[in-house]
């Protein structure tokens, strides 16, 4: 799932790509994609690229008129800028991996595409951005939060410190992959319990939260869209890296295994050597 880094590199590769550049045409490609009923996506011809930024982890282009086309890529969304379509021949609603196709007036633009068979990405064109649900529940920015800003929303949701640090409501841009890297760097379990943590613990968790997303933007900005994820893979020591060594210590990355999902980490850095069971079995180690 694109997180902060990713979104954040995309809507930088926006601003310096399509910025000024007018809209030949928006084309709805997945019609579960788009969320919203009114603007119409014909309002958008015609309009310039005025900005592109983030919120969290959605993806905001402006257009002129204080138009938004606000975008959460889900699991499996992705951005593809084109220098040319192949066609000039309006997309057909199907089955394909192309939800949303945005036009220029240079005969360049962008997709928005989904891969697999479950389709959540959701689009969303408005005036106003609190009319876009994830974005209005959104909490602070997690690489914008201070310490005492961090240290009070950790606070405010007890929990494992996993699944806090991944609620967008509480801080807005971590998702799965990074939370792994981030408890990596702190040495914190991702079962720790959030009430439990003590000042120094969550001063750690707060400078590590900084140091690896600031690095992952650092790496990304600049990146071509095609080129982030291989990026993204490159600066990770833990997650998605299950029985292969720990770049800290040398001990093997283990998993913990959900219904839908997955988690990484280190015995030796993060729970004192000792590996974590499996939540669906038996009792979790902290």
């Amino acid at each position: 799932m694109p997180e902060l880094p990713e979104v954040e590199a995309l809507a930088g590769y926006l601003r310096q790509r399509a910025v000024g550049r007018r809209v030949d045409r928006l084309e709805i490609a997945a019609i579960s994609a788009l969320k919203t009923y009114e603007p119409a996506p014909t309002e958008v011809a015609g309009r310039a690229v005025v900005d592109a930024s983030r919120h969290g982890k959605f993806l905001d282009v402006l257009f002129e008129g204080g138009l938004h086309l606000v975008v959460h890529l889900a699991r499996a969304g992705w951005l593809h800028y084109r220098e040319a379509f192949p066609s000039t021949t309006p997309l057909r609603p199907g089955k394909g991996p192309i939800a949303v196709r945005v036009r220029l007036d240079d005969g360049s633009g962008f997709d928005l595409t989904e891969a697999g068979t479950q389709k959540k990405l959701a689009a969303y064109l408005v005036t106003d951005l609190a009319a876009v649900p994830g974005v209005a529940k959104l909490g602070p920015d997690a690489l914008a939060a201070d310490l005492p800003t961090f240290t009070e929303r950790l606070r405010s949701r007890r929990g494992q410190v996993k699944g806090v640090l991944t609620d967008q409501s509480v801080l807005s841009g971590v998702g799965n992959a990074y939370s792994d890297e981030i408890l990596h760097a702190a040495k914190l379990s991702p079962f720790a319990i959030t009430d439990r943590l003590t000042d120094a613990q969550l001063a750690t968790l707060h400078a590590a939260t900084r140091q690896v997303l600031g690095d992952a933007v650092e790496r990304s900005l600049g990146q071509r869209a095609a080129e982030l994820k291989g990026e993204k893979r490159s600066g990770l020591k833990v997650h998605a890296r299950t029985g292969l060594p720990c770049p800290v210590c040398g001990d093997t990355v283990r998993e913990v295994s959900f219904a839908d999902s997955s988690l990484q980490y280190c015995p030796t850095c993060q729970t004192g050597g000792k590996p974590l069971a499996d939540r669906r079995l038996s009792r979790l180690v902290r």
